[in-house]
């Protein structure tokens, strides 16, 4: 049997798994700044659920791994962890608003695969339920600017409403299949502006409305002249009440000191539940195109699921912690194999090696012993090559003495330690 994965999988070794854990652990920290906490839910959700009308709509249902148990019920792999997330918040009215949650998990679409795309990812949420005001979709995006900040990552965040959106078909004169028109604005990053036209005129649309369509997603100049050039164009109710929270939105961005925002009123963001605000998160300086982040707000999921006419108001982003990952792989920092702080090299001796090693865990110093006794050449090989900073060797001169040597394999300096300078091998190892 000739050993492969499935098309668009991905093995993360432990020199991969150690970055990425690092990359978790900082969004982790930066979500609990502002007050979220993590949440859990299966990787299997029952196919209807992530097929309900306002979960992930059509396109993406087409992409869903299915599969059935043996009883025969139609289930699915989840395919992002926003309707999970709805689902958990309609089966849990005793849960007190404003909910925050964030959610670290892999998730399952069979779409193209190309660079930085895979069936298999690691996504990360941040929603939060039961606040309809702008504040909350800027937090949000508050939330996204600090995290690429943290990777020292320059992105560029586009933002737009599906009001607007909306807004501006409406003023073109469509009435009929938006959902679909929608679908097909949302391919513009990756189909020729030809093939858009020509999927356009399928769904009813004139030559002329397609013209003014795009002419009006070729705005050009400031945020705050393309949203005055639409206030003359949008005239229905929802589309202005768009307008008015983007331009809200922009005010509080401003106070929040981010400045790396653009209207781009083509923005849609194809999933159908969206009903206000969407963003993306691009990295105009990395080798990947497709965005690293999206969101939005989505106000109905909730209501839907529970077949209730109570308001859920939801906003909130992902990540896409797999292709962010891409984007930093290629930075020149030291790849480990390893956790290992500080490597023990028994010479000749066994028993006591352990017991030091247990005092070095004790003080929270990841710790490895030799167990397999070969050598100190070989043993040191084995540390260049995982890239262990510290290795510590122990004979029975150093436990005669009660002492070892502790040796920084960066700089080969040597150090002598008496066994019970703990909090002294510990400052040196850990920095």
């Amino acid at each position: 049997m000739k050993l492969s994965l499935p098309k668009g999988m991905k093995d993360s070794l432990p020199q991969d798994m150690i970055r990425k854990q690092r990359m978790i652990d900082r969004l982790k920290g930066i979500f609990e700044l502002y007050g979220f906490s993590p949440l859990d839910t299966p990787a299997i959700e029952r196919l209807d659920v992530l097929s309900a009308k306002y979960a992930g709509g059509a396109e993406i249902l087409k992409e869903t791994f299915k599969l059935s148990d043996q009883g025969g019920r139609d289930l699915g792999l989840r395919y992002d962890l926003t309707v999970p997330f709805a689902r958990v918040v309609g089966m849990n009215p005793s849960l007190k608003m404003p909910f925050k949650r964030y959610q670290i998990d892999k998730v399952w679409r069979d779409g193209p695969v190309g660079a930085g795309r895979y069936r298999e990812f690691l996504q990360c949420d941040v929603d939060v339920v039961g606040v309809k005001q702008m504040p909350a979709d800027a937090e949000i995006l508050a939330i996204a600017k600090r995290a690429f900040d943290a990777f020292g990552l320059e992105c560029k965040i586009c933002v737009n409403s599906r009001k607007i959106l909306n807004g501006i078909l409406e003023s073109i004169g469509i009435e009929r299949n938006k959902d679909e028109i929608i679908l097909a604005i949302d391919k513009l990053e990756k189909e020729s502006r030809s093939e858009i036209e020509k999927e356009l005129s399928g769904l009813g649309m004139n030559e002329s409305q397609v013209f003014k369509l795009f002419d009006l997603f070729s705005l050009k100049g400031t945020n705050k002249e393309k949203i005055g050039m639409l206030k003359e164009e949008i005239t229905s109710e929802s589309g202005k009440e768009g307008i008015r929270e983007l331009e809200e939105l922009f005010g509080l961005l401003d106070a929040y000191g981010i400045k790396n925002y653009v209207f781009e009123p083509s923005l849609s963001r194809g999933l159908s539940f969206y009903t206000g605000t969407v963003f993306e998160v691009f990295l105009p300086e990395s080798k990947i195109r497709s965005s690293v982040a999206a969101g939005g707000r989505y106000d109905r999921i909730i209501s839907q699921f529970l077949e209730s006419k109570k308001e859920f108001p939801c906003v909130g982003i992902s990540f896409g912690l797999s292709r962010i990952y891409d984007a930093i792989e290629d930075r020149q920092e030291e790849a480990r194999g390893t956790v290992t702080d500080i490597f023990i090299i028994p010479i000749g001796i066994g028993n006591e090696a352990l017991a030091i090693a247990e005092k070095l865990r004790d003080a929270g110093v990841k710790t490895e012993v030799d167990l397999s006794g070969r050598g100190v050449s070989k043993n040191l090989d084995y540390a260049n090559t995982q890239g262990i900073p510290f290795v510590a060797f122990i004979g029975e001169e150093e436990i005669k003495s009660k002492k070892l040597k502790l040796k920084d394999m960066k700089t080969g300096k040597e150090q002598m330690f008496g066994v019970d300078k703990i909090d002294e091998i510990k400052k040196i190892v850990l920095g």
